[in-house]
């Protein structure tokens, strides 16, 4: 199969033909029909995460289940899945108190560099959050894909895989945000828009969108902010506190930088809580003051949304059926698979929200 390989950091991915293995207990073959390009997979490019290489990254994706392995119960040939890297056991501690998402089943979700699922000229190409959907083949666990209905758009699908599930998951699972609260969501990209449009689910109140661009903003309305700040010539936390009379109850970032992830935290009302969605890079420190605490306002984290995404993702479907959930919007534009340097240049730029590689244009 064709696949996008890394093989250093800070250089361009190279198109080159990889094998991939035959399922094995338990695995299926998936013929990947989109996949996302994410600024998570561009923090391994710039060498911001550590990362075994060579690799095939890219984990935001859905497709079409070409082959099963044995003992494979949950799907067949033909099946339309989206894929999470989420993989879970079923019968880990946080497996069975409900947090799939921090499985420790290492068996299941394998550490980075333990598959060897992908091979060139006889060495082993490494698998990227167990799935490596930048190739035109996927060769993952059965507990990493959720079947979805064969009308579902597999384009539209394949976003709620990672962007969508880990916004508005964090919404609904992690900061679990009540009927008329008020909330702020720095970063207005395909994570941030979606925690903004899990926030108008919820029944939030007002719903802060705070980035520096106009477009994104302007989008951030579409999903369902009620406010937007342009902090490109603004502070944030002191527009925030003077729309609200004091601050949020809940805020999201979603840029994954020191400096907005210390302003969600400042922007929050005596009780409030700032959940960090986005990626600060390996090795940042947040810095926050401790006279803050003592007025309970907290932090933490979120990963993918604290989904259980065999539950989560057909209810996003359907909300998305229902016109409740605006994946349209987030979709910047679609390219071949040969484009995708041409695409992560782009989204340096920060101008997209989600480009998609579309595997049927070639």
């Amino acid at each position: 199969m064709r696949a996008a390989v890394l093989h250093e950091s800070h250089q361009p991915l190279t198109i080159e033909n990889v094998d991939i293995a035959k399922p094995k207990a338990r695995e299926v073959l998936i013929r990947t029909s989109y996949a996302g390009l994410c600024h998570s997979d561009l923090h391994f490019i710039e060498g911001l995460y550590p990362c075994p290489l060579p690799m095939v990254l890219g984990h935001e994706s859905s497709g079409i289940i070409e082959q099963v392995g044995s003992d494979v119960t949950y799907v067949k040939p033909g099946d339309h899945v989206i894929t999470c890297l989420s993989v879970f056991c079923g019968h880990c501690s946080q497996c069975v108190t409900g947090h799939p998402n921090l499985c420790e089943d290492t068996e299941v979700k394998l550490l980075p560099g333990a598959a060897r699922r992908l091979s060139m000229n006889g060495q082993v190409v490494h698998q990227f959050a167990n799935l490596s959907s930048f190739g035109e083949l996927m060769l993952v666990h059965e507990n990493a894909v959720v079947k979805i209905r064969d009308d579902m758009p597999l384009d539209k699908a394949s976003i709620i895989g990672c962007g969508v599930i880990t916004g508005a998951g964090a919404v609904f699972n992690s900061a679990k945000v009540e009927v008329g609260a008020d909330v702020a969501v720095i970063g207005c990209g395909g994570v941030g828009l979606s925690a903004v449009n899990g926030a108008a689910l919820a029944g939030a109140g007002r719903i802060i969108a705070i980035d520096t661009l106009q477009s994104k903003l302007e989008l951030a309305l579409k999903c369902g902010a009620t406010h937007t700040i342009n902090a490109s010539n603004v502070d944030p936390v002191e527009m925030v506190k003077e729309l609200t009379g004091g601050g949020v109850h809940y805020s999201f970032e979603a840029l994954g930088l020191k400096s907005t992830a210390e302003q969600s935290f400042y922007m929050l009302r005596p009780g409030g809580t700032a959940t960090i969605i986005g990626m600060v890079p390996y090795g940042t420190k947040i810095e926050l003051h401790g006279y803050d605490f003592l007025r309970e306002r907290k932090i933490q984290g979120s990963s993918m949304g604290g989904n259980r995404f065999r539950v989560d993702m057909p209810r996003l479907v359907e909300f998305y059926r229902q016109g409740k959930l605006h994946l349209d919007h987030l979709i910047s534009g679609t390219i071949r698979l040969d484009q995708i340097n041409e695409g992560f240049a782009a989204l340096k730029s920060a101008q997209p929200v989600r480009q998609l590689i579309d595997y049927a244009a070639g």
